[in-house]
């Protein structure tokens, strides 16, 4: 009993320390209003936010909105949210939770975050089912997320006119090695970069084919044949055709790969649509070269994208206006004016893929006009919205995704140390615990 206590007390004292000090940052035309507290780790969601809570202050000022905004690094959000959970005080009343961490808030029969199902039941048609799933858990939705994560392939289109190579010809991931083998023979650079510490060049062909880190039934399907299969072909296109190298700095968002890329370094690079804002921020250069088109599917009539990363938005149980926090949540992610602010305020692809085509989507801003086809991007989604598939989280799965940025695509294909099939098992062996 006494080691219990203690245990609370150690919580209790975690809380008072990782909260105290940080002050929240409320919207300069929020002075009325019931206050709702919102953690977040990315400043740009606080724009958003800020945003709908001005239009729904407008729309319902019998029901005003003062949103006390906290910002914290990436890390400490979500381990302040698991301790003020566990401790009961200190809840948000809404909260960001980033995929890879997601999991960890659905362990065991007591979720502790609210059931947002009806938040989307009444046109849950006209959004990105993949995307719903995400955050679901026994048919419960739990989170919104800010974006459908639709991945495409960004090529250079001034290196692929050198190299002869019209990417429209690009069916199939066949032809994709053919057309990079004509790149490095022309230009002598590679057609792509493969990441070894993030998952963006390979959770994405996996999904294409149906297949993920777990399967619908929660079941552990990491080192199946489909999974060993794409890691193969990986390799095969770093050591064989010689037509990809591993990402400097290993990832895509790391500083040695933007000035990388932003020299022309490579063709191509499999990102999804979200990864527009980092061409405008970090490869200025590339500004009028960059053309997006869907991914090469694995067979002609395949999936040609699949759904990456996200942040779902949250509401504890244990927060203190969750019926006021539903409602604004509900018009800031799941209505038309919210899904349209995810494009003109973040650059995000909205989750109601029902907005894709309207008006304000087509409207030319810094997107449209630095890429190529920027006029045109939401016609790309549009015609892969249905190509999305499913990715199942369980309570193992930030366990295992890390497993995959740390150890499986560092170990088959940076050190070589061990083969895809011979690193895949090693981490589904280690995410049993045997």
């Amino acid at each position: 009993m006494k080691r219990f206590l203690s245990s609370i007390f150690m919580v209790t004292v975690a809380v008072c320390l990782l909260l105290s000090g940080c002050k929240a940052s409320p919207a300069s035309d929020q002075a009325d209003g019931t206050e709702l507290t919102f953690w977040t780790f990315n400043g740009l969601h606080e724009q958003f936010y800020a945003e709908m809570v001005k239009e729904w202050n407008k729309k319902y000022p019998e029901r005003k909105i003062k949103l006390n905004t906290v910002v914290y690094p990436y890390g400490q959000m979500h381990d302040n949210l698991s301790i003020s959970l566990l401790a009961g005080k200190g809840v948000p009343d809404i909260a960001d939770v980033e995929l890879g961490r997601y999991s960890n808030f659905l362990k065991g029969s007591d979720i502790p975050l609210t059931d947002l199902t009806p938040l989307v039941e009444d046109e849950r048609d006209k959004f990105v089912e993949a995307r719903l799933t995400l955050y679901s858990k026994n048919g419960k939705l739990y989170g919104l997320d800010t974006h459908v994560g639709t991945t495409v392939m960004y090529y250079n289109m001034e290196m692929m006119n050198k190299a002869g190579v019209d990417p429209d010809d690009i069916k199939t991931w066949e032809d994709y090695r053919e057309a990079g083998k004509k790149v490095v023979k022309a230009l002598g650079k590679p057609m792509t970069t493969i990441e070894t510490t993030d998952p963006n060049s390979f959770l994405p062909l996996v999904s294409q084919q149906g297949s993920g880190y777990f399967d619908e039934q929660g079941r552990l399907t990491l080192n199946n044949e489909t999974n060993v299969k794409t890691l193969e072909f990986l390799k095969t296109l770093i050591e064989k055709d010689k037509i990809a190298v591993t990402t400097p700095g290993g990832n895509h968002h790391s500083e040695e790969y933007y000035g990388f890329m932003n020299q022309g370094g490579a063709a191509s690079v499999l990102m999804p649509i979200w990864y527009m804002g980092r061409f405008l921020d970090y490869m200025p250069d590339l500004k009028g070269k960059i053309a997006i088109r869907p991914l090469p599917a694995w067979e002609e009539g395949g999936d040609r994208s699949a759904g990456m990363g996200g942040t779902a938005t949250v509401i504890p149980k244990q927060a203190k206006q969750v019926d006021l926090a539903k409602d604004f949540l509900k018009f800031a992610k799941a209505s038309k004016e919210g899904n349209i602010k995810l494009w003109t305020v973040l650059g995000f692809d909205p989750l109601r893929w029902d907005v894709w085509d309207s008006d304000e989507l087509k409207k030319p801003n810094q997107y449209t006009e630095y890429f190529q086809n920027g006029q045109h991007i939401f016609s790309v989604l549009l015609d892969i919205k249905d190509e999305i598939n499913p990715l199942y989280l369980t309570e193992d799965y930030a366990k295992t995704s890390d497993l995959v940025n740390r150890n499986i695509l560092y170990e088959a294909l940076k050190t070589k140390s061990k083969t895809p099939k011979e690193a895949l098992d090693k981490a589904a062996a280690e995410v049993k615990g045997q």
